[in-house]
């Protein structure tokens, strides 16, 4: 681009077709800035912009979410009366949905006379965009015609919104419709199959990628390697980083990360020695990794190094996440007074998962005073937090605290707080099943609870006491027999 350019500054400028040329080389090299700079210098050159500059200077502002500048380029052809295009108008509609303007959007394409999938598409993205997933649900089945783009779109939409099990069943619509899934499909398919641990699926995944030879390139790969680490396929997992052809920052950080959470810490941190022998600069995320990895293997010494090397070295600056995970790493060791210095001297507000992770600490080392004031800044800032109160009731009735425990409970059901029933999934055949505690809304629930009374017997049988002073706390009376039986199973 930069020959480009010199060629271009010396050029006769007074064609249209040469400013076309050179604005839309910025685009392709995603230099949005240039294009918005170039077209102010055209105009003073006097030059006429034809639909090809105005389609490319619309879609500049959509990747800046430039609206100002957007606006006066719809005025422009508003009041030089140019003759809208399918592609011009679709540029209009695409600027407007990625500036958050979905009314103008709408009109828009409510008035255009002739729609292709990508005017469809772009009102489906739009929607998204704004995390309206049932609108664009709407428009997306209204489509009279649907392309791997837009089956994609609705996909991604889904997972951003934590809705991974629709985005399964959307995936498995799109094959049935014959539509052929690219690479980008795939890393979504295999974000949703890392989030519900369907390990069955994303193995097929993997299985469809070589057969039908999808592009395998380092955001596949990097997917791949999330969903086996979440699924706790550790193995392979490191299968796929040692035959990725090329790795980026996010192949190493998904490595560290995906090692720490699986247990193997020290592993981890050898990771990030490889990953700083082969010169890729760690960013914040990776630092979160390493923490982590130091959190799981207990590594408080370690742990306070990268911590204090991560600005002088890398020019890292902690923030939020990363006090977090020293708050966690001092907490599970039992260095709480420690910890709550890491709070104090924080240079930003602590959140509600920073006094969490103290407050989870405190329950694994019963310390009350800390506990208390840990859930006292939780509920300030999240009054309605159930979780809270049930810790706090856990770690009073385990410390045989029981005025305090009443005074709890009364004030927990004064104000009409409930804990968020836990769920919990499992992936059989390729299905995705989710329970929720006390849950019977499964079409063979009498055969699971049978088979769970049998092996809740069995295990009593064999002499096992489980510890259920705390779960009895979690859940309604009613629930009780259940998650003591869970305890039975998980002992």
């Amino acid at each position: 681009m930069e020959m480009a350019r010199r060629v271009f500054d010396i050029s006769c400028k007074t064609d249209v077709i040469t400013w076309n040329v050179i604005i839309t080389g910025y685009n392709k090299t995603k230099q949005y800035n240039e294009t918005s700079k170039l077209f102010d210098e055209m105009v003073k050159n006097g030059v006429v912009p034809s639909s090809v500059t105005l389609v490319s200077l619309l879609s500049a502002c959509s990747k800046l979410r430039d609206l100002k500048v957007g606006k006066l380029v719809h005025e422009y052809i508003r009041k030089c009366e140019i003759k809208p295009n399918l592609i011009l108008e679709n540029a209009l509609m695409d600027m407007y949905s990625a500036c958050g303007e979905m009314d103008v959007a709408i009109g828009i394409f409510d008035r255009m006379k002739t729609r292709d999938v990508i005017s469809w598409t772009t009102i489906v993205s739009g929607f998204i965009n704004k995390g309206e997933i049932d609108l664009a649900r709407t428009y997306f089945d209204q489509m009279p015609e649907k392309d791997y783009v837009s089956w994609t779109a609705m996909i991604d939409g889904y997972i951003r919104v934590n809705c991974f099990k629709e985005a399964l069943i959307l995936f498995r619509e799109m094959q049935a419709s014959n539509i052929q899934p690219d690479e980008y499909t795939m890393v979504s398919i295999l974000t949703a199959c890392a989030h519900l641990g369907a390990l069955q699926l994303g193995e097929w995944i993997k299985a469809y990628i070589d057969r039908n030879k999808v592009k395998n390139d380092v955001f596949v790969g990097n997917a791949l390697i999330d969903m086996y680490f979440k699924c706790g396929s550790v193995a392979k997992a490191k299968r796929v980083f040692f035959e990725m052809p090329r790795r980026d920052k996010f192949t190493w950080t998904a490595m560290i990360v995906g090692l720490a959470i699986n247990g193997h810490g020290e592993e981890a941190l050898s990771m990030f020695s490889e990953m700083l022998r082969a010169s890729i600069k760690p960013d914040e995320i990776t630092y979160i990794g390493v923490l982590c990895a130091c959190s799981h293997a207990g590594l408080v010494k370690e742990g306070r190094k990268f911590f204090a090397s991560m600005t002088a070295e890398h020019g890292v600056e902690p923030n939020v996440a990363h006090y977090g995970c020293m708050v966690d790493l001092l907490g599970r060791a039992g260095h709480l007074q420690e910890a709550c210095e890491v709070i104090k001297n924080m240079p930003m507000k602590p959140n509600t998962i920073i006094w969490g992770a103290l407050l989870g600490a405190c329950r694994v080392h019963k310390d009350v005073g800390i506990a208390e004031m840990a859930a006292k800044n939780i509920l300030e800032l999240d009054p309605q937090n159930g979780a809270v109160y049930v810790l706090l009731c856990n770690i009073y009735a385990y410390c045989k605290k029981w005025d305090s425990l009443h005074e709890l409970r009364e004030s927990m059901m004064h104000r009409g707080i409930r804990k968020t029933p836990g769920c919990s999934l499992i992936e059989m055949n390729g299905v995705v099943h989710e329970f929720v505690a006390g849950d019977q809304s499964h079409s063979r629930s009498k055969e699971i609870y049978s088979k769970l009374d049998n092996m809740t017997r069995d295990l009593k049988l064999a002499g096992y006491s489980p510890d259920t002073s705390e779960v009895s706390l979690d859940i309604g009376e009613e629930d009780t027999n259940i998650a003591r039986s869970w305890c039975w199973l998980s002992g």
